[in-house]
């Protein structure tokens, strides 16, 4: 029998329930988010955003697309990247005079032209300057607006990779850091292998009271539910599972609340798609929302009992009635 999970809260801001959308570079965008919180999501975080263009971004359509917070939305945390304490504590006021009630910092990426910029999963390899990172973040944010930060389990499982790991960790939380989301994988892994749940484990040991949450492998709600009954973690971050399945949120709740998990229909399904898309054109208008929602429509697309032709049909897609031409042709009323 799984046991429901306790209430989740970072710093100043209740969460609830302890399932939420990770931060998703080139999709957690204001529509995706939306999506999420109202099938389920108590919190979501944006993807992740560089501190020069947070900095240099000022007003009109491109900040409306990226700086953007609705109404429905709160708490909604804002993840940024760069390597510049400067830049980092300049950049955070920024999103929270957007509206982001929590500012995340992203020691994580594994991409390779991140690290090669010094961004990311690199400032694994550099304790001194990730600490400083924080504190400059922490000072420079109003005392109410948590501070959190996103990390893998090293840059190798070597054991230097280890110690930079833990320093990190533990100096973050000295720091002032609410909360610390570790992905089970180290950047030299990048998404390939299992995710270290064992990893997880000794982490939130180690921790302690300090609020840990858990990412890594979260495609199912009973994943979600098992990497904290397994781990110990106060909390988990659903990352590529969440894509093209929103749902996710409300299946892992009503999981830990001993209901059945229920699946949407086709119909179900296909107004979350028409839903997406409106949203999606109304941030980015027709043109740049087709070619958006093309990758989305893909990942919806792998619910579908027709997979191939439904994804060939969302990739076709050119213009908007094209696009609920095929979301009517292949999610039909039951």
């Amino acid at each position: 029998m799984i046991q429901r999970p306790a209430q989740l809260r970072v710093g100043s801001v209740e969460i609830g329930f302890p399932v939420v959308q990770a931060a998703l570079s080139g999709y957690s965008d204001w529509p995706m988010r939306t999506i999420a919180r109202r099938l389920g999501a108590p919190y979501t975080l944006c993807e992740v955003m560089l501190d020069r263009f947070v900095i240099n971004v000022s007003k009109g359509r491109k900040a409306d697309r990226y700086l953007r917070v609705g109404d429905e939305e709160h708490p909604c945390g804002a993840q940024l990247m760069g390597s510049s304490p400067e830049e980092f504590a300049e950049a955070a006021g920024k999103m929270v005079a957007a509206g982001f009630d929590v500012i995340d910092l992203n020691f994580a990426c594994p991409v390779k032209k991140v690290l090669g910029k010094c961004r990311g999963g690199y400032l694994l390899s550099q304790p001194e300057t990730a600490l400083a990172i924080v504190a400059r973040v922490r000072d420079a944010l109003p005392p109410q607006v948590p501070l959190t930060v996103k990390m893998r389990r090293g840059m190798d499982d070597g054991p230097q990779s280890r110690e930079h790991f833990f320093t990190i960790l533990d100096g973050a939380f000295q720091l002032g850091a609410a909360a610390i989301t570790v992905h089970g994988r180290t950047v030299h892994q990048r998404y390939e292998g299992p995710s270290s749940w064992e990893f997880l484990r000794e982490v939130k040991r180690h921790a302690g009271h300090g609020t840990v949450l858990g990412s890594g492998d979260l495609f199912t709600p009973q994943a979600c539910l098992e990497m904290m009954a397994q781990t110990g973690v106060d909390g988990v971050t659903v990352a590529r599972g969440a894509i093209g399945n929103p749902w996710i949120f409300q299946q892992a709740r009503a999981l830990a609340a001993g209901k059945p998990v229920v699946l949407p229909d086709l119909w179900q399904q296909g107004e979350v798609l028409l839903e997406h898309f409106r949203l999606a054109e109304e941030v980015y208008g027709p043109g740049r929302a087709c070619r958006r929602m093309r990758k989305f429509g893909i990942r919806y697309a792998r619910l579908h009992p027709a997979e191939p032709s439904v994804r060939d049909a969302f990739v076709a897609v050119r213009d908007p009635s094209e696009w609920h031409t095929v979301v009517r042709r292949w999610y039909p009323a039951s």
